[in-house]
């Protein structure tokens, strides 16, 4: 019941007892009244294959759902994320693909952020388990609702065919730069399919290469070329996958920043990210935030949200550093 990854705030819990858990959630959520600091007590801490077993022990003792219940006894942003906290990490990402994609309007900072930053296979985890939730093909529902370049970028990402070897090829580092420059920065029009082939394919250590060479022949990087090149979704999602090539926690940072910045929250991503990342690379996303803006991340949602939604926003950040 280990964290999915190494680098997260939220950690295994020590002495677990699944049945306890159930029922001290059943006993915040009985008569009049919700105790969410028990529900944020026992749920920030716990790895969501801790989650499943509460779930499973809260069934058995109770004979009903803990999801159901907690849906009627919560609301607004709070909810959200109790909900998603409950979810095993390929339902939670096909669930919020889903969301993203039936909303009035394409949310597509959803699909960049996820399709952009999962590995192969997570990808295809993510596939199968849309396929067996909605009874319907994640690629034709994509494609159903975007168009173009954009369209076929995704496609590609959903295919799960990175090269995920370490190997560095610096011959085709150099004809990769170059094509990348003459398809762009080069000509008249961009040719954005070299660049697709390119930023979805190659493996990470190569591309690392890529983007070495890229700067020494057009004299700028290439999320500057993108930038000058392209615009909308199509930029979005070219620069978001250079950035989880070139440091994936600062590209989170840089996310849960913007969503946070200026006028209004945009809640859907800063819980996106905070409910996906918290036991895998949460730690790392802090450091990177804190280097990137000079303040802390958790000084930064202490001041943005408020009540239990904060409470369990700055348990999942975990800490003051």
């Amino acid at each position: 019941m280990a964290a999915l990854g190494n680098r997260g705030t939220v950690t295994e819990a020590s002495g677990f007892k699944p049945e306890e858990d159930a029922q001290k959630l059943h006993s915040a959520m009985k008569g009049t009244g919700t105790n969410e600091a028990t529900i944020i007590e026992i749920l920030a801490h716990r790895t969501i294959a801790q989650r499943q077993k509460i779930k499973e022990a809260f069934k058995q003792s109770f004979g009903k759902e803990l999801v159901d219940n907690l849906k009627s006894e919560l609301t607004g942003n709070f909810e959200k994320i109790v909900i998603g906290l409950m979810m095993p990490a390929p339902v939670y990402d096909a669930y919020e693909l889903r969301n993203g994609i039936k909303g009035a309007g394409t949310e597509e900072a959803c699909l960049i952020d996820i399709l952009a930053s999962r590995s192969n296979a997570e990808i295809k985890e993510i596939v199968a388990t849309y396929k067996k939730e909605y009874g319907k093909s994640l690629e034709d529902d994509i494609c159903s609702d975007t168009s173009g370049m954009f369209q076929r970028v995704l496609v590609s990402l959903l295919t799960a065919g990175r090269d995920e070897s370490t190997k560095v090829d610096d011959a085709q580092a150099v004809k990769d730069a170059k094509e990348i420059y003459e398809a762009g920065e080069a000509h008249w029009g961009t040719d954005e399919v070299k660049f697709l082939t390119v930023l979805c394919v190659r493996n990470r250590n190569h591309l690392i290469r890529v983007f070495q060479e890229y700067q020494k022949i057009a004299g700028r990087s290439i999320e500057d070329s993108i930038k000058r090149e392209m615009s909308g979704c199509l930029e979005d999602v070219f620069l978001a996958i250079v950035q989880c090539i070139k440091n994936k926690p600062a590209f989170f940072a840089e996310r849960l920043y913007k969503s946070m910045k200026g006028l209004g929250t945009t809640d859907s991503v800063l819980i996106r990210i905070m409910v996906a990342r918290a036991e895998i690379d949460m730690v790392d996303i802090k450091a990177e935030f804190l280097k990137m803006y000079g303040k802390t991340l958790h000084s930064f949602i202490k001041g943005d949200a408020s009540g239990d939604y904060r409470k369990i926003l700055l348990e999942l950040c975990g800490g003051e550093k």
